[in-house]
């Protein structure tokens, strides 16, 4: 259930038709900077929109550092999806030095 900034980014290369990246935070941390085409639907929503999301690809969830985004992964693996919670966050994905996206375009 948990992966790395850098497992992460090998599954968006290696099967971004399979893989969609859900981040969990708030708008504003959002626009400060997102893995790419990241969507967008914090905490607090999530119960409410997941719906929204395919149950026929892998949902990586991603916050700040990691927690956020296991309390979504957490939820939504209890609804049938199949979760990845990455450890870390955008804070890793940063760290590693990974490209990154600003504002509200994925």
């Amino acid at each position: 259930m948990h992966v790395t900034a850098t497992e992460l980014r090998s599954a968006i290369r290696s099967e971004p038709e399979n893989t969609l990246v859900v981040d969990v935070r708030e708008p504003n941390e959002y626009d400060a900077g997102h893995v790419p085409g990241a969507m967008l639907m914090p905490l607090a929503m999530v119960p409410l929109k997941h719906a929204e999301l395919p149950k026929d690809k892998t949902v990586y969830l991603v916050c700040q550092t990691g927690g956020r985004s296991f309390t979504a992964a957490t939820w939504l693996a209890q609804q049938g999806y199949d979760v990845r919670n990455v450890t870390g966050g955008t804070s890793d994905w940063i760290t590693n030095g990974f490209e990154v996206r600003n504002g509200r375009n994925p």
